[in-house]
């Protein structure tokens, strides 16, 4: 008898306990109740219910975006920050130093133009070429541009073209990492566990961190322990792509 009757003064007990969130029954008499539209479905938890979510599984970058090739050849982007350097075969020209009365030539026979960002027009100003356009193009086909647009006026001109600071074809990295930011992405082509390892990896625990992939209009989740132990799911990310680590 005593038994029983610390049992049911335990049962009592626990009926007294606060409560740590509202019950199915408070969420729907809070919606008949109030001026709230209903934004709430409440469903019962039984076998059938966690059977049809284990089989929901989660979504697949690798089917979700399809390429697991290496993105095309970077090319120059508005927003990009680009230098030029030309050279010319002697001294005495557009872009070298003056002959001296010895005939030695007194300095170097080239010129560095200062750093430039790309305009909204797509293009970039070079002193006796004008206005050249370069959005969309790769830096070996600006450089053929600038010594045709040069011909005639420097001295045999070769052109050097290099993108100091590639802000078109970069990928933003977001959330739970170590430092968020613009990473960019090399020539060789970068994997998504590349790009976080260059962002300096995450801060939260990795099997508890989700990785968004937001690539134009379409947007995928998946665990970051899926991508690390399924390869497949590595896959190279695209200029623009935003990464948003979630814990």
């Amino acid at each position: 008898m005593a038994v029983l009757a610390s049992a049911l003064f335990g049962l009592g007990a626990c009926s007294s306990l606060p409560e740590s969130g509202p019950s199915a029954q408070d969420v729907q008499q809070q919606q008949l109740t109030g001026d709230q539209e209903l934004r709430y479905e409440v469903v019962d938890i039984d076998p059938w219910v966690v059977q049809a979510l284990r089989r929901r599984g989660y979504e697949s970058f690798s089917a979700r975006f399809g390429d697991r090739t290496l993105s095309p050849e970077p090319v120059i982007g508005v927003g990009d920050s680009v230098t030029v350097t030309i050279w010319e075969a002697t001294s005495g020209g557009l872009f070298s130093a003056p002959i001296v009365a010895d005939k030695i030539g007194a300095g170097s026979n080239s010129a560095m133009i200062p750093e430039q960002v790309v305009g909204r027009d797509g293009g970039i100003t070079v002193p006796y070429a004008g206005r050249i356009h370069v959005a969309g193009k790769t830096t070996r086909a600006v450089q053929a541009t600038v010594e045709k647009a040069l011909e005639g006026k420097a001295i045999e001109p070769q052109v050097l073209v290099s993108v100091s600071r590639p802000v078109s074809n970069s990928v933003s990295v977001g959330g739970e990492v170590t430092a968020g930011a613009r990473v960019p992405l090399s020539v060789k082509g970068d994997r998504l566990l590349d790009v976080l390892a260059s962002a300096g990896g995450v801060r939260a625990p990795v099997n508890e961190t989700f990785v968004e992939l937001s690539r134009g209009s379409t947007t995928s989740r998946m665990p970051l322990l899926t991508i690390i132990a399924n390869p497949s799911e590595n896959i190279y990310l695209r200029p623009n792509d935003v990464l948003t680590l979630v814990r």
